[in-house]
């Protein structure tokens, strides 16, 4: 499954750097965290409202945007799908309520 994050997310570090005229992924990296941020912020609301709309079309859909700008703000960060999955690993197992009170605060 994490396949095809991994491809993905070697497309977006390609784009990294490249032409902003040319790449959608270039140009909302050019443009920064505030815009990459903010990209992100749309998505989740749009997310948010498929699910409220009970749209198990749009859920996905919108869910896939999600995470496809998610791993441009990874990028913009240095960071790929793996980081996150190895959080996610770490966490395997563990209570969410312990892993949270386990948290800093």
């Amino acid at each position: 499954m994490n396949d095809v994050l991994a491809r993905l997310a070697e497309v977006v570090h390609g784009r990294n750097g490249g032409d902003p005229e040319r790449s959608y992924v270039s140009r909302l990296l050019s443009r920064g965290e505030d815009a990459i941020l903010k990209k992100i912020g749309e998505e989740a609301t749009e997310t948010v409202m498929a699910a409220k709309d009970g749209d198990r079309q749009r859920i996905v859909g919108e869910t896939a945007d999600l995470w496809f700008h998610c791993l441009i703000m990874l990028e913009h960060y240095q960071l790929g799908p793996q980081d996150v999955l190895n959080e996610l690993q770490r966490r395997e197992g563990l209570s969410g309520l312990d892993e949270k009170a386990a948290r800093k605060p």
